[in-house]
């Protein structure tokens, strides 16, 4: 299938852009099936808007005491830790995940 460059509006700023077809095969090759509906500046914009929502403004998380079940050092994980459910220190835990993987 032969791509041709296509002029698009932007949904966002009404400005029309290019989807060229290099981008239309890259989209094919991914298996996208729908057109960009913002220009690269746009994207962009919304991008590094997401990344500031997300990252910077989050609450820092909430950290609850816990006892490691293997070696007894007392730790601090990000969930409520459940009496049925043993819980790792960061050194436990991870060295148990190294066992597994090999």
């Amino acid at each position: 299938m032969a791509f041709q460059d296509k002029v698009l509006t932007c949904r966002d700023c009404g400005k029309e852009f290019v989807f060229t077809a290099g981008e239309q095969e890259f989209y094919a090759e991914k298996g996208f099936t729908n057109e960009p509906s913002r220009c690269r500046e746009c994207r962009q914009a919304r991008k590094q808007a997401n990344a500031t929502r997300t990252g910077a403004g989050r609450a820092p998380r909430e950290m609850y005491d816990a006892v490691c079940a293997n070696c007894g050092q007392p730790t601090q994980v990000p969930f409520k830790p459940r009496n049925d459910r043993p819980v790792y220190c960061r050194e436990c835990y991870q060295a148990m995940q190294a066992a597994t993987v090999r």
